[in-house]
């Protein structure tokens, strides 16, 4: 796995999320990792104008797209996958664990066309598996705690974490989705952090924290063990645990969760039209049957 790889990193402010463009010196062969679609829910309006920007750095730079890598199915951005597909036919990758993700939601969204096998991406990878890009290898480390069906992608000197991870002043990923758990996150991040300590990470998200004026999105193995808010200088696995889980008790829901998840348990692709020929996303309502006036009659 030794060798620099070449990253191009692209923010996407309205949710926060980095995407890579990521590719072999050698050979110019590329990856795109957790690629943006642009989704504004006032009007339900969508496009594709981020990914534009990444797909113009491939043609200006002649990189040939191999792979389209998801980290996961993301709770805060739908997902530009089918996109990159169609640009570049390049196979849509995910965690093989992401049947598990679908098996919760599919019942939420009453999304009876979700196969709950998978079966919507093009590759299903496992923890070791290895894919070419060029002259280097992405090496898939399963990396659950956020999500099961969370991975992590070695290529190189470079891994991109996901929600794994964030900056060391801002922390770690929130484990209390379906699925989450805060020991299982303490271990996957152990996993990434037993790497050489000269390895760069690379986030899918940053939200500068408190104090910081500007985004950031890589950092070091080095960094991240010896300050990283959260476990940095030896927390413990039960220290981390309280810690992780009195801070989730607190956030809220991401603005972006339920037309999000629908989407991207589908790779990223909307739910069938319905007979008028529009597209609609289901929004779930709680609580409604403790207000008797609002039953449907």
């Amino acid at each position: 796995m030794s060798g620099h790889v070449e990253v191009k990193a692209f923010f996407h402010e309205p949710t926060f999320t980095v995407s890579y463009v990521v590719w072999d010196r050698g050979t110019l062969q590329a990856a795109i990792v957790d690629p943006v679609l642009d989704y504004d829910p006032k009007s339900g309006r969508v496009s594709g104008e981020s990914l534009d920007l990444l797909l113009d750095f491939v043609r200006k730079n002649n990189l040939q797209l191999k792979w389209s890598l998801e980290t996961h199915a993301h709770a805060d951005h739908l997902s530009a996958a089918p996109l990159v597909r169609e640009s570049a036919g390049t196979p849509v990758v995910i965690g093989s664990r992401i049947p598990a993700v679908q098996a919760v939601f599919k019942p939420v969204f009453a999304a009876d066309d979700v196969s709950g096998t998978g079966a919507e991406f093009d590759r299903l990878v496992g923890d070791g598996e290895r894919l070419a890009l060029g002259e280097l290898e992405i090496e898939v480390l399963h990396t659950p705690g956020h999500t099961p069906a969370c991975v992590s992608y070695r290529i190189g000197d470079a891994v991109f974490v996901g929600d794994t991870l964030f900056m060391p002043d801002y922390g770690t990923a929130r484990c209390d989705f379906p699925g989450g758990d805060a020991r299982t996150l303490y271990r996957s991040i152990h996993r990434i952090l037993s790497l050489p300590r000269e390895t760069r990470l690379f986030m899918c998200h940053d939200y500068k924290a408190p104090g910081r004026d500007i985004f950031a999105w890589e950092t070091t193995v080095a960094d991240e063990l010896d300050h990283n808010i959260h476990l940095g200088g030896g927390v413990s696995e039960d220290e981390f645990v309280t810690l992780r889980t009195a801070r989730d008790a607190t956030l809220a829901a991401p603005n972006l969760l339920l037309p999000s998840i629908q989407t991207n348990i589908r790779a990223g692709h909307f739910p069938p039209a319905d007979p008028d020929g529009m597209i609609r996303l289901r929004i779930p309502v709680r609580g409604a049957d403790a207000l008797p006036a609002m039953h449907t009659r």
